[in-house]
């Protein structure tokens, strides 16, 4: 008996099998109940293949010495025959046997009774055994005795297939988070890197406009500040994404804000210059101090106005009404037009989700997925309804206090 290194792949599998059997918490039990009930001083989980045999656990009580990861001469013992027969070999007297009175295993290890069940996984590949050995004769081939073995080597198959399906899985998911990671750090990153170059552009877009002797370079520089905002904005949403699923959420500076209503009527005011065609209506009644992120607020009703800008059916106005309620700040955002359809309204806060009615350029998808972030960081909620009669309206609830 010794103890073989794993240097190569085979004995690398057996390692990790012997590991597998350890992670079973029943079997240290299961040995002693065998051990117990049928006096046998000796059992043992053995990992049995073509070419090796090695103990997975052990329950030693006579000292038989073979431990955890020791291995045997797999033709010095009955595992042998039985994995070659598929069947259980069961001994009460190697003395008396009229099969196996002479043979090698109980000359060697000097046996006087002996009990081996196959352990079968259940796509039928051959793990192992469950035995049991004595120097002394036992009572061992009754039919107790022996479903009980058959009863323990079934539910150490069945744990380790369980077992192998959730490694598995617990693999696919830290394969999954680590690409997942590693995508959306390139995202931020990319997004970090973009800013230097959109500032110069933003510069130039500036310097045009000033040329108001140049009429025609004048708009030029209008159209490029008002690109250069639209990149700004997108570059946002991919960085807040990004923070958001890396884990630390939309970075937020909350205090107190005695000026949120003004703030928030810049946003609508910033919006009907963008949109003179459209009809945008504000209802914005705050008298009270309210503790938030003012930039962040602002940020929200932004893209909830553009949101149903976008969507909105024009002849319809978009209605803005902000108030504070019962220790709430309120705000919602209310647009005409067709109805969002029930099985899709849950997944208007997704990352990337779009309506298969949206144009093309019209963004990345990230707007209302950062809404809801921005909501969340202020312990709030954020809730849709969608209707033919009343339109479609985001309401957004957040305490007025921390």
């Amino acid at each position: 008996m010794n103890k073989l290194p794993f240097g190569d792949e085979k004995e690398a599998r057996i390692a990790r099998d012997i590991e597998a059997v350890s992670r079973i918490e029943a079997v240290p039990s299961i040995l002693r109940l065998i051990c117990k009930n049928t006096g046998m001083g000796f059992a043992a989980v053995a990992r049995v293949t073509e070419y090796s045999w090695t103990a997975c656990a052990v329950q030693d009580e006579v000292n038989f010495g073979l431990v955890a990861g020791g291995q045997l001469d797999l033709h010095t013992t009955l595992c042998f025959e039985s994995r070659a027969a598929r069947a259980s070999i069961v001994i009460d007297n190697f003395t008396e046997d009229p099969v196996y009175r002479e043979h090698h295993t109980a000359q060697i290890y000097k046996l006087g009774s002996y009990i081996s069940v196959p352990i079968v996984l259940p796509d039928g590949s051959y793990f192992g055994n469950l035995c049991a050995i004595d120097p002394n004769p036992h009572d061992l081939s009754n039919a107790r005795t022996l479903s009980m073995f058959e009863v323990f080597a079934d539910l150490i198959a069945a744990q380790l297939v369980t077992q192998g399906r959730q490694q598995e899985t617990e693999a696919a998911l830290f394969h999954e988070r680590e690409n997942s990671s590693l995508r959306e750090q390139f995202i931020a990153v990319l997004g970090h890197d973009l800013r230097n170059p959109l500032s110069a552009v933003s510069a130039t877009a500036e310097l045009l406009t000033l040329r108001k002797n140049e009429p025609d370079l004048v708009k030029i520089g209008q159209r490029l500040k008002t690109t250069t905002l639209r990149m700004a904005r997108l570059i946002d949403d991919v960085m807040d994404f990004a923070r958001g699923r890396l884990g630390s959420g939309v970075d937020v500076s909350i205090g107190d804000v005695d000026d949120l209503a003004s703030a928030l009527r810049a946003v609508v005011d910033e919006a009907r210059e963008a949109n003179p065609e459209r009809m945008l209506a504000d209802d914005i009644a705050i008298a009270t101090r309210v503790r938030c992120d003012r930039m962040r607020v602002q940020q929200l009703l932004s893209n909830l106005l553009g949101n149903a800008l976008t969507h909105g059916a024009a002849e319809f106005p978009v209605q803005v009404r902000a108030r504070v309620e019962s220790g709430e700040f309120v705000l919602s955002v209310l647009n005409g037009g067709d109805a969002i359809a029930p099985d899709v309204l849950h997944k208007v806060f997704e990352p990337y989700w779009r309506p298969p009615t949206s144009k093309p350029g019209g963004g990345l998808g990230l707007g209302l997925y950062i809404c809801k972030q921005i909501v969340l960081a202020h312990g709030g909620k954020l809730e849709v309804r969608s209707s033919a009669g009343e339109g479609t309206v985001f309401v957004a609830r957040m305490p007025i206090a921390a």
